[in-house]
């Protein structure tokens, strides 16, 4: 299969969907890989190491889209690169189509086979192409959050871990999967109190088990959310439905509620957000303030360390990547359960049944078009 790699052009986004390893992995299996002029550079990557890897170098990012059957990217295609597709080509890539229509028409128009990094799920409910960029974002959020929390960045003047004799810093994390562990695992290091919510008890006892006694675990509902907002100088959300759009749970007069100058770093930005009052932010301009409390809201958190987050990544993604190079989509979805719950749309329909009801768009099921 002919393999493309294009530069990623989101703001600030510098990772890359392949390595030259992987790149040269895929090569080994017979396919052929084209990487478009620079892509890797953000990562770490020169074009020569690409070269000296077997790839084939393309300054035209047209040319490169033109000649490749699977395009495989980091973030989701943006408006200017639409155009760029052709149909019937596989995209391999986060889509994160729940809070964007526009993209999953088009893919549907196009009859895109699109691939989700994000909805390939595994028989036991783990995300194993999601895992990777959760870990860094739950690290990354309590970084951000401390660092906004300061004075001069408009926040309240807390820091986290206190010093003796003063208060240390409150963090409330809202949901405790990957992301909202990894953010515990940061908030306990910096030496902040702690508090985890979540509807999972299962998952509490996992928590409280792991970092007992350094935190506080309640179960998920409006008077504990209520109270805990009124005492946090820091909320992480970290809120997930695979491939559905976040629920809203701080609605917009909660904020009301918490002290002024508090921040929030909605982590679930991508899927739509789990604050009312989220909206996509980007690296250079990362934070607003709606009624006096700080939003930390970017879209690609771990393109802030793309040496990092690509190596994590592809070494994840990579599987799934050579099973569909390898035999196809319809016969890769056949062979395996977690790419086809992993497809978003096929043919010109949405199969993934999260991403149609976030959308309002009519959900065909995968096996009823392979048949």
């Amino acid at each position: 299969m002919k393999i493309g790699v294009p530069k990623e052009i989101k703001r600030h986004e510098y990772r890359v969907g392949l390595t030259p390893g992987c790149a040269r992995t895929y090569i080994e299996q017979g396919h052929s890989v084209a990487v478009q002029a620079g892509a890797g550079l953000g990562a770490g990557f020169a074009d020569d190491d690409y070269r000296r890897a077997g790839a084939e170098l393309l300054a035209d990012v047209g040319q490169l889209y033109g000649l490749s059957e699977m395009i495989v990217k980091v973030k989701e295609p943006t408006p200017e690169e639409f155009g760029l597709f052709r149909e019937g080509q596989i995209l391999y890539t986060y889509l994160h189509l729940a809070a964007d229509k526009p993209l999953a028409e088009m893919l549907m128009a196009k009859k895109i086979s699109a691939l989700g990094y994000e909805t390939i799920q595994e028989d036991d409910g783990a995300l194993p192409c999601l895992l990777p960029m959760s870990e860094i974002a739950g690290r990354l959020s309590v970084k951000a959050g401390a660092r906004f929390l300061e004075k001069p960045a408009g926040g309240r003047g807390v820091l986290l871990g206190g010093v003796p004799g003063v208060q240390r810093g409150k963090v409330l994390i809202i949901g405790g999967g990957v992301v909202g562990t990894n953010a515990c695992r940061m908030a306990v290091g910096l030496g902040a109190l702690v508090t985890v919510l979540d509807i999972d008890t299962k998952r509490l006892a996992y928590l409280d088990d792991i970092f007992y006694p350094g935190i506080t675990t309640l179960f998920s509902n409006r008077v504990n959310l209520e109270n805990c907002l009124r005492e946090a100088d820091l909320v992480i959300g970290a809120v997930l439905i695979p491939g559905a759009r976040a629920p809203q749970v701080i609605k917009r007069k909660d904020l009301a509620l918490m002290k002024p100058g508090a921040v929030i770093v909605d982590v679930a930005v991508d899927q739509g957000g789990c604050t009312e009052t989220t909206k996509p932010t980007t690296h250079d301009d990362p934070v607003y303030e709606v009624d006096g409390i700080l939003h930390y809201t970017v879209a690609n958190m771990p393109g802030a360390v793309p040496i990092t987050a690509t190596a994590a990544l592809v070494n994840h993604t990579i599987k799934y990547g050579l099973i569909v190079a390898g035999a196809g989509i319809e016969k890769a979805a056949q062979l395996c359960p977690p790419i086809a719950r992993g497809l978003n749309t096929y043919q010109g329909h949405c199969v993934h049944a999260s991403v149609a009801q976030a959308l309002d768009l009519k959900h065909t099921p995968l096996e009823k078009l392979l048949q």
